[in-house]
């Protein structure tokens, strides 16, 4: 599994990130992550260094860890983040770390195209792309529930 983080697609500068990278950054936020306090750098920032291109509509997720990947709209991670610590600590791969994408209030997963599924621990690469990108998320509650039973 990746510990860097890549955004590429419909942007100006392809980037590549280590956690090394994210701690020293100065737009550094603190976020509520289910009640544990945790580090981010707002999604914002980042596009706003990639320099995302006009044609770009939506957001690609991948997961590589879990072969899992969510796409939704670009405006949709207005307030979205990129998280890297929790506790002060970076998070262990297996807590879904190195990096994780969190976006604040999303709905129960399997209830719309912004939901907790787009959540993605594991975060390895964020891909924008022209119209929706590949999205392995469960489409009904029943898939959801199926798949956390297993």
């Amino acid at each position: 599994m990746s510990v860097t983080l890549r955004i590429d697609g419909e942007i100006d500068t392809p980037l590549n990130l280590e956690y090394l990278d994210l701690i020293a950054r100065t737009d550094q936020k603190e976020i509520s992550l289910s009640g544990r306090p945790a580090t981010g750098i707002p999604v914002a920032s980042l596009f706003e260094q990639v320099g995302v291109k006009p044609s770009a509509t939506h957001v690609t997720l991948h997961a590589e860890h879990d072969d899992f990947a969510a796409s939704i709209p670009i405006a949709a991670v207005a307030e979205a983040a990129v998280i890297f610590q929790i506790h002060g600590v970076p998070i262990e791969i297996s807590k879904g770390g190195p990096f994780r994408f969190f976006i604040p209030d999303a709905a129960e997963c399997a209830i719309g195209e912004v939901d907790e599924c787009a959540n993605v621990k594991y975060l390895d690469r964020i891909e924008l792309t022209v119209g929706p990108g590949k999205d392995t998320r469960p489409r009904t509650k029943k898939e959801h529930t199926d798949l956390h039973q297993a």
